[in-house]
């Protein structure tokens, strides 16, 4: 059960669903095709159950982590820079939006400078988004929140502005990592879409680097990583009456330095038969066979901006945490 709003936060809160069931056989459709796909994959969106996204919340706060320390010092260091990107009147549209907690450093830089905002966050979880609204709107008399349960692409379709601003789209965290780089031309194709002219993008994307910094953030000494993967075969459970054991599975994350990506896996750790009821599927195991469940991608400076040039922005501004670790960019729509 949520802890329901004080009535002076709800006039100020709208969240949009979509359907439900449609959302759940999605779910089970994917879920068909990936685990009898070769070799077997899992789409990464799924993580993001209630659950995962509080696992999601916790791995940010790892010392192993260091993407979202990184991205959270260049807004405490440079927020009034980045919004002064965007003169006059502008409103947030956040993808993947989870707790918020980041995106509060760039609401409160624009409420320095104009009246109110709208923020539009689009995440899959309605748990999160319920409760990072809860926080921001007893935090900020002045900003109003309509909310989409949805993923980014038919997120992107409901974005709404008001006359006169311009749009603010946030792709924080370097979840454009998770894309291939055909996956990530097509997302910014369908960004870039939604937007006119002299609205911008703000890009937060990891940087290519060691692996010995790298792994760590995906393969923590508590585990928090591991159960956080793990929990897509607890998903898979609970929502469709499947009988994965994951003590039966381990995790695995390897950094890739030629193809610039971090793989990430859980591993059959026996021959094994999953079966999944409400779809009918029994799916064997090989000792040693993968399910492919993310894909992490590093840049370099050069490729983002080919990136931005393909797509039709126009980098105006890249800012770095101060071990040039992770970078901010600032792509305005031309």
């Amino acid at each position: 059960m949520h802890a329901p709003m004080p009535s002076v936060v709800i006039s100020r809160f709208v969240i949009h669903q979509s359907s439900s069931q449609w959302n759940h056989n999605r779910f089970a459709d994917d879920v068909r095709l990936g685990l009898t796909a070769k070799p077997k994959s899992l789409p990464p969106k799924y993580f993001y159950d209630a659950l995962g996204s509080q696992l999601f919340e916790a791995i940010c706060l790892l010392p192993e982590y260091y993407l979202t320390r990184a991205e959270t010092e260049i807004f405490e260091r440079h927020a009034a820079e980045i919004v002064a990107q965007m003169p006059g009147s502008a409103s947030i549209v956040e993808l993947g939006s989870g707790s918020s907690i980041k995106t509060r450093l760039l609401i409160e830089a624009i409420l320095a400078r104009q009246t109110e905002l709208y923020y539009q966050p689009i995440d899959i979880s309605e748990t999160i988004l319920e409760q990072s609204a809860s926080k921001l709107l007893g935090d900020y008399q002045n900003l109003h929140i309509t909310a989409h349960i949805s993923d980014y692409t038919n997120g992107l379709s409901s974005i709404a502005r008001r006359d006169g601003e311009r749009v603010l789209v946030l792709f924080l965290g370097s979840n454009i990592g998770n894309y291939t780089p055909d996956e990530a031309r097509q997302l910014l194709g369908q960004i870039r879409g939604a937007l006119r002219g002299g609205d911008g993008l703000l890009l937060g994307a990891d940087l290519k680097k060691s692996s010995a910094i790298i792994e760590p953030a995906y393969n923590d000494a508590l585990g928090v990583t591991a159960a956080f993967n793990l929990n897509l075969l607890l998903r898979i459970n609970r929502e469709l009456d499947a009988d994965f054991d994951p003590a039966r599975f381990e995790h695995r994350a390897i950094y890739q330095e030629k193809e610039g990506r971090v793989e990430i896996h859980l591993v059959s750790r026996a021959t094994q038969s999953v079966r999944i009821n409400k779809i009918g599927l029994q799916i064997e195991f090989d000792e040693g066979e993968i399910i492919h469940t993310e894909n992490s991608y590093k840049y370099d400076l050069a490729q983002l901006y080919a990136l931005a040039e393909e797509r039709g922005f126009r980098p105006q501004r890249t800012w770095f945490d101060s071990e040039k670790r992770f970078s901010c960019n600032f792509w305005l729509a031309i």
